[in-house]
């Protein structure tokens, strides 16, 4: 029975995903699409480079590999804002260099493996620190799905980083022992490292909201009030954010982001994560489950309406969120919240 090499597996598991991204047509799953679809193509062209052995696939396949970690940077960035995307341009300069040495291979050998590591390098060690920045540095992400775009950001970051540690003992096996295990070493790293990282791009676009064009339109005067905040300011902020918040329901929208958040209030986003921070010691996602919970609560005690109506009348997108933020600010499932009270009321005298 013929074997089928591991990146060619790798490649059909990633082309379904990026099929299935296409089918959803959201404009908001771009960059990952894109990026899937990298991942798809690198394994396929390194399953073919070492099945066959191709003078046009060693000149395709670092290519190939310079493509995924600037398009791993603009999924990112597409989520933490058009300042992160200002300057698209300067990604292109290492995959150029790259196509250089790689058409120039035959005849001067330069170190492809070794610039091909400081590519992942800088990009890895790049989103690594705009996770650590915080939940809101994902502005754009729905508030609920934040802390997923932030581990995201972290596993692709270190997943980056492992990748140029693998193209360093690339470099070393062909320094010293030829290539003899140049081979083995792709595919394993095909098979392990292209799955998680595609997938974990993938849940980064599910959790970008749908863009209106009215707020993208007003996105640059909105964020470009990014001077120091004073004392007075930050309070001003809280009470607009809370009267947006119990005045119009805003926590009700599924689709909030902190960018949006911060069109409704006309206050800079980095202005309302400091002033929820500073206050309250949360970040923005934290401070508007707050709000729905509250919401979710009032409903759970004072109408009939099932659980799983409630979830989505609040704003959440799933139970599991509803479920772990609810235990986390009532220290009770909203099943026991709401028989407990129906208890109390029921046993309470007339």
């Amino acid at each position: 029975m013929p074997s089928v090499p591991l990146p060619f597996v790798t490649a059909l598991l990633l082309i379904i995903l990026f099929v299935r991204l296409i089918r959803q047509s959201e404009p908001a799953l771009r960059s990952a699409t894109v990026f899937v679809g990298v991942c798809a193509l690198l394994s396929a062209v390194v399953g073919l480079r070492w099945t066959f052995d191709s003078q046009a696939f060693r000149f395709i396949q670092p290519i190939a590999a310079a493509l995924l970690p600037a398009s791993a940077w603009l999924a990112f960035a597409q989520l933490a804002g058009r300042r992160m995307l200002a300057r698209k341009w300067v990604h292109v300069v290492p995959i150029a260099l790259v196509i250089v040495l790689s058409a120039t291979w035959m005849q001067l050998h330069p170190p492809i493996d070794l610039v091909l590591a400081l590519i992942f390098f800088g990009y890895g060690i790049a989103i690594l620190r705009l996770s650590l920045k915080g939940v809101d540095t994902f502005g754009a992400a729905r508030l609920a799905d934040a802390p997923t775009a932030r581990n995201a950001a972290a596993i692709v970051g270190f997943a980056l980083i492992l990748t140029g540690i693998i193209d360093v003992l690339l470099a070393g096996d062909f320094g010293f022992y030829r290539g003899a295990h140049s081979a083995l070493i792709v595919a394993i790293a095909n098979m392990l490292m292209l799955p998680v990282i595609a997938y974990a791009i993938a849940m980064v676009g599910l959790s970008a909201a749908p863009a209106d064009a009215m707020e993208n339109a007003e996105e640059a005067s909105i964020h470009s009030n990014s001077s120091e905040a004073s004392d007075a300011d930050y309070t001003g902020t809280l009470e607009a954010i809370d009267r947006l918040m119990r005045e119009k329901k805003l926590f009700r929208d599924p689709d909030l982001t902190l960018d949006r958040l911060a069109r409704r209030a006309l206050i800079p986003a980095r202005q309302i994560s400091a002033a929820i921070n500073r206050a309250h010691g949360k970040n923005v996602s934290q401070s508007v489950n707050d709000y729905r919970i509250e919401e979710a609560k009032s409903l759970l005690l004072n109408t009939n309406l099932p659980i799983t109506s409630i979830i989505f009348d609040v704003g959440f997108h799933t139970k599991s969120n509803f479920n772990r933020e609810f235990l986390r600010l009532t220290g009770m499932t909203p099943s026991g919240f709401r028989e407990r009270n129906e208890l109390n009321r029921t046993s309470s005298p007339e």
